[in-house]
């Protein structure tokens, strides 16, 4: 299947569209869940699962079935079963990916019935492909159901979704929170989750407002050592400040990989970059500097305070200056992988790149 044409925002608005639906009893007589980003896929098959039936129902009514352990025939022959004491048989096919020819679930998709709820969950990175889009099944189960596309998000598009996610908790999260869960746990939406559920059930009572302090006490990340703050560190050109945590990361080389902060600096750095391009091309043309939202967008920054601290930061540092930044991270990324290294370790690396940041030239 070709590389998905669908957004992160348009996954996210059609998978809250879906969860009304199945909240209030719309249900659909095929749910084909599939794309790469396992948590929808997973969170809408067990909304479907507890809301189809009862508990009660369930025992008679719902069976689950895994690609790796069942053929295409035998799940058609389920689906054509008729409920026992109640309104639905809901079939379950976890894994899909794995199924063996699984276009033959054409042969019940092209015509459902209208007693059963058909839920297939394909994850495309577990198997490296995506179902056939020119296919039947695929076609019959867009005609007769629903089809889910689910997306990986960009580290920039976790904010939104964050938002929303702990927004229906009653709370907000402050930037540098949002910006410690996504340095430790990257986009994994799943992993997150799991943390702002254990958040919610350790805040203190009526708390409105998840600060660092709540995310270093009850998520164990620590919120004077991470890579957002070397990344304001060295964009405040502090350097003590960063010097200081760039030793905490040589004494915890595992928690803190020199790729990965690499990584991070060099798309700090490139915003910069941009940013400081855009400014003089406004000068330049006599136009109006963008508005904070248009910036956001066009930066592929996650939240307005980041945008903010960028055009404060920005008068520290030129273009040309920037420009040699990332040459040098560029440089520093090939030796942190073993090439001309001079067998230097992790930590001593990231001194040295810090040194040479901080003395680049104007």
């Amino acid at each position: 299947m070709a590389k998905s044409a669908v957004k992160f925002k348009d996954c996210l608005a059609q998978y809250e569209s879906l969860t009304a639906d199945i909240a209030a009893r719309r249900f659909a007589p095929i749910y084909l869940l599939a794309g790469d980003e396992g948590y929808f896929i997973d969170a809408l098959c067990r909304q479907l699962s507890s809301t189809i039936l009862d508990e009660a129902e369930r025992s008679f009514n719902q069976i689950t079935v895994y690609g790796l352990d069942s053929d295409a025939g035998a799940i058609v022959n389920m689906c054509r079963q008729m409920p026992m004491m109640g309104s639905y048989e809901v079939i379950i096919v976890r894994e899909a990916q794995h199924l063996q020819r699984i276009e033959n679930l054409s042969h019940y998709t092209t015509k459902p019935q209208p007693t059963t709820i058909l839920i297939v969950c394909y994850k495309n990175k577990e198997s490296g492909r995506g179902i056939d889009r020119r296919g039947s099944f695929y076609k019959s189960c867009v005609k007769n159901g629903v089809v889910f596309e689910s997306v990986r998000p960009r580290d920039y598009e976790i904010d939104s979704w964050l938002a929303a996610r702990i927004g229906r908790s009653g709370m907000s999260m402050q930037p540098k929170a949002v910006a410690m869960l996504k340095e430790q746990l990257g986009c994994d939406l799943a992993r997150i989750d799991g943390e702002l559920q254990k958040l919610a059930v350790s805040l203190p009572e009526n708390t409105k407002v998840v600060t660092d302090e709540h995310v270093e006490r009850y998520v164990g990340i620590s919120k004077e050592f991470n890579t957002y703050e070397l990344c304001n560190a060295v964009m405040r050109q502090d350097v003590e400040r960063s010097m200081r945590i760039a030793d905490h990361f040589g004494r915890n080389p595992k928690a803190y990989p020199i790729i990965v902060t690499i990584s991070v600096l060099f798309g700090q750095f490139r915003q910069m970059f941009l940013l400081g391009y855009l400014m003089w091309q406004t000068r330049r043309r006599g136009v109006p500097f963008p508005s904070d939202a248009e910036l956001m967008r066009m930066l592929g920054v996650g939240n307005i305070f980041a945008i903010r601290d960028m055009k404060e930061n920005i008068a520290r540092w030129n273009n040309r200056r920037l420009f040699n930044v990332l040459g040098l991270l560029r440089e520093y990324d090939a030796k942190s992988k073993g090439l001309d290294s001079g067998g230097l370790d992790q930590d001593e690396l990231l001194r040295e790149l810090l040194l040479k940041i901080f003395s680049s030239r104007q």
